[in-house]
Parts: structure tokens; sequence; C-alpha cells
């Protein structure tokens, strides 16, 4: 009969050799991953954390020394601790400001300030002085057709080589998820609204 200290024995090297394995394949994709230009990240979806995300990859960005901006669209003029953080730490920000278009009631004001907002977007992105842009819930822009499709995917193709890109919201244009590089969509189980929890400030906003 095995005794204990024999079985523990085999378990511990078949785990090794398990590992080994996966870190033989880990090795080998690290290797051969040899191609280094700016990324295009798409964060979609209907759960909550979109936007955290996006700001969570500028700040990293920044952590490291690198130069980033944020341009959000649908935002209002409520305060952002997000935006309060990063600026204080040199991200510039472009807000449209206008708040949800259910909240506007106003579609032409809406065209009208998310063009505006995406005129400075132009600038930042095609400044090679930044190395990250974060385009906070475009998506919707290009939804609702305010901004041009095809204008949007000349300017994300035509921007420095070097630049990354993330672009938040929901229902993200097929044509700019296969443009993307890495897409990651956030799935909603469960939220606090729907309980009837009100939106918190450093939780939600």
């Amino acid at each position: 009969m095995t005794d204990k200290k024999t079985t523990d024995s085999n378990i511990a090297d078949n785990h090794k050799q398990r590992m080994q394995k996966l870190k033989e394949k880990v090795d080998s994709r690290i290797d051969n991953a040899t191609d280094e230009r700016g990324l295009l990240i798409v964060i979609t979806g209907n759960g909550k954390g979109k936007s955290t995300s996006g700001f969570g990859t500028v700040a990293r960005a920044v952590g490291h020394g690198l130069n980033a901006a944020v341009a959000q669209f649908i935002k209002g003029t409520w305060a952002c601790g997000e935006r309060q953080l990063l600026e204080n730490a040199g991200v510039k920000f472009s807000v449209m400001g206008t708040g949800f278009t259910w909240n506007t009631q106003d579609k032409e004001k809406d065209i009208a300030a998310a063009k505006q907002v995406w005129i400075k977007c132009k600038e930042l992105l095609s400044d090679t002085n930044l190395d990250v842009v974060l385009l906070d819930e475009m998506t919707y822009m290009l939804s609702y057709k305010y901004l041009d499709l095809d204008d949007v995917i000349e300017t994300l193709n035509n921007r420095p080589k070097h630049q990354h890109v993330i672009i938040t919201g929901r229902a993200c244009h097929r044509a700019i998820i296969e443009l993307a590089d890495t897409v990651s969509e956030v799935q909603s189980i469960k939220h606090a609204f729907d309980n009837g929890i009100k939106a918190q400030k450093g939780i939600d906003w």
C-alpha cells in the first residue's frame, strides 16, 4: 500500500510537470509576440465598469511616465473623481458636458456638442506626444450617428503608430470591433441600481 508521503510526492511531481508544460507554452507565446505598436482597445457591453477600466489603464500609463489625454462623451457637468485625480497628474480632458440624451432632449444640441469634442479628439489622435488617448463613451456617438463612422475609422488608422487608444461604451459598432486589437465585453449579472440603491460618490462617479 502506497504511503501518504509517496502519494504527496507523486502529486507534487505531477503538478510540477503540468506547470512546466504551461510555462513552456506561455514562454513560447511571449517569444513570438515581437510586434510593438499602439493598440486599439475596446471595452463594451452592458455591464458596469467600462469607463472605470479605461481610466484604470490611463492611470497605469501615467504611473509609467506616459502622456495621456481623455475625451468624454455623454458626460454631464457633475464631478468626476477620475478627472479630478488625473488632471492633477497632467492628463488633459475634453468633456462633451451635455449629459445624457434623455436629459438634454435636444438632438441638434447633442450633435453639435459631440462634433466639437470630436474636433478635439482629432487633435489628440494626431499628437505624437500623446501615448494614450481614452475616448470614453464614444460608442454612443456612432450608434446615434452623431459622428461619421468613416471619419472616425480613418482618424484611428492615421494616428501615430505608437499611440494607444481606448474606446468605451455599450453596443460598439462592428467596424470598430473589427479594427480593434483587443476587445473586452463587460456583462451585467446584478446591479445595485436595479434594487433601488442610488449611485454613490466615489463608487459610481
